[in-house]
């Protein structure tokens, strides 16, 4: 009797311990302090490099000594990825985001929530990358046909702080299926992401404290998208950290859930590790009692020029010395993308001369334009037409060899490949203002499929057509273009007025290089005749 009375006794012992090991820490009246670091679309930017204005900006060396400092300040610290951490510059696209692993495991990242872009390499390569990572990859709503998760992803994480427990479960956008790679996301199911949220979040209110959802959504105007609606729709979220839209947010997103009435933060740190999100949760019984947020700028500038013409960079916040040891790990693949840049492409029959690519139609601005036409509808982007500011080509491609590294000279900005819808009456807006810049670095230059002319005595554009017929006002039309115009550089606030956009992610300039090789490497300078200024 006393041995059967032991081992029973053990055996509650037993289930005791593994009932805390999966239950909340509750304190009942302690207060609990969490400090969230976060980053999202990262796009292959591990080393500080040129987004213009200015020179050496962002970068993981820069961000791991602002992490380090968190930590020495704070003793709960949270860090993490939103996702989209693949494709981007060179540094990272040679290697296969090899880098930008290296970096953040070095800094310590906690978690990764999957991004569309996570499926841009093929499947082996993706395990990889996961292998590498001494971070879990999260994603909860992507499952094989057969209903398991992701080989080596998990659906959430419960970390323990010794005083409380929190879980993170992750989300990828599901119109993924639409937009991702057909051959690497074949053979998964993207279900929608508040209905696996509504079954997963009270679960995980049984096994931790308070819940962060770690998602790659977007921050969308219409509320019934992207995390808006995530947050109005599945109670208990503490918070939601967010990705996909490359959006600055300065402050969180406060989006009022419709069943508990609590308002829950949505916060995002723009794109490409120029920022840091840093957010201080206060909690208490499972509660957020406070929320304390700022956006860290990671070394970015603004450049101010003097009336002698000197250029003069100036610190927005303080400057951040990069970690010496974590640079010296990722040099050697800035000194590789040196050899690789070196490597032929094409070979250009004539010189593709940029002189007069503010003024008028060239060779040049044709090469760029219907780069990005093919590159679209080589992804079943379905574009209209393509559209370039002249401005962002910088240089000849002379007579000869074309190297990787020319092609980084013409096109020298950190400017993705976007797709953006805009009605034919803004459409027609568009190419109106081109009669006020000729000669201006917003001149445009246009895919083929385009035909019109610029009449710079009425200002406006006249006899404009799209593949043939007449730009009709009522009509949405996809515009392959450049991020900078997309977000209305170049002062083409009609971009502005976008009715949707997508980014994919993918550099001008390697867009330009995969066109170059598509057309068998030997490419020869003609001017389409597009458009004409008069």
């Amino acid at each position: 009797m006393k041995k059967l009375l032991k081992v029973l006794i053990l055996i509650g012992l037993a289930a005791a311990i593994l009932g805390c090991a999966s239950s909340p820490i509750v304190d009942p009246g302690v207060e609990h302090h969490l400090t969230i670091l976060s980053t999202n679309d990262e796009h292959g930017h591990p080393v500080a490099f040129f987004d213009y204005p200015a020179p050496g900006q962002g970068g993981l060396p820069v961000q791991a000594t602002f992490v380090k400092l968190v930590r020495a300040a704070n003793k709960n610290v949270l860090v993490l990825s939103a996702g989209d951490f693949n494709t981007g510059r060179a540094e990272s696209n040679f290697f296969k985001a090899k880098p930008d692993i290296i970096g953040m495991n070095y800094i310590g990242y906690d978690a990764l929530s999957m991004g569309n872009h996570e499926f841009d390499p093929s499947p082996s390569e993706m395990q990889e990358q996961i292998a590498e990572s001494n971070f879990p990859w999260l994603c909860a709503n992507v499952v094989k046909e057969n209903g398991s998760y992701i080989d080596n992803v998990k659906p959430y994480i419960i970390k323990d702080y010794g005083t409380f427990k929190v879980a993170i479960f992750g989300l990828m956008t599901s119109e993924t299926a639409k937009t991702g790679n057909p051959a690497n996301i074949k053979g998964y199911v993207f279900k929608d992401e508040v209905e696996v949220a509504k079954k997963l979040v009270p679960e995980l209110k049984k096994k931790a404290d308070i819940v962060v959802a770690l998602v790659h959504m977007g921050v969308y105007s219409n509320p019934n998208e992207g995390s808006k609606r995530l947050a109005a729709n599945v109670p208990g979220i503490a918070l939601i950290v967010d990705g996909h839209t490359h959006t600055k947010l300065t402050k969180p997103i406060w989006i009022e859930n419709k069943f508990s009435g609590r308002k829950v933060p949505i916060v995002q740190a723009k794109c490409w590790g120029l920022y840091v999100a840093k957010t201080d949760l206060t909690f208490m019984n499972g509660v957020v009692t406070n929320v304390d947020y700022s956006l860290v700028p990671m070394n970015v500038k603004w450049r101010e020029k003097l009336a002698d013409g000197t250029k003069v960079y100036h610190f927005v916040g303080n400057e951040i010395a990069p970690d010496k040891t974590l640079q010296a790990k990722l040099q050697p693949y800035v000194d590789k993308v040196k050899a690789v840049l070196a490597q032929k492409i094409g070979t250009a029959t004539a010189p593709f001369l940029n002189k007069n690519t503010r003024k008028q139609e060239t060779a040049i601005g044709d090469m760029v334009a219907d780069s990005m036409l093919w590159y679209a509808n080589s992804q079943d982007l379905k574009p209209d037409f393509a559209f370039q500011n002249g401005g962002g080509i910088r240089t000849d491609i002379p007579e000869g060899a074309i190297t990787k590294g020319k092609i980084y000279e013409v096109l020298p900005f950190d400017n993705s490949v976007m797709i953006v819808t805009l009605k034919g009456s803004d459409v027609i807006a568009l190419f109106n203002r081109t009669a006020e810049i000729v000669g201006h670095g917003a001149m445009p230059q246009v895919s083929k499929g385009v035909s019109f002319t610029i009449d710079t005595a009425a200002k406006k554009a006249v006899d404009l057509k799209i593949n043939g017929a007449p730009v009709d006002p009522n009509k949405n039309y996809r515009i392959a273009t450049n991020s900078y115009l997309a977000a209305g550089g170049d002062g083409y606030s009609v971009f502005k007025k976008k009715l949707d956009n997508f980014d994919s992610s993918l550099m001008q300039r390697d867009a330009f290089i995969e066109y170059v090789v598509s057309l068998g490497g030997t490419i020869t300078p003609k001017v389409a005749g597009r458009y004409t200024v008069k």
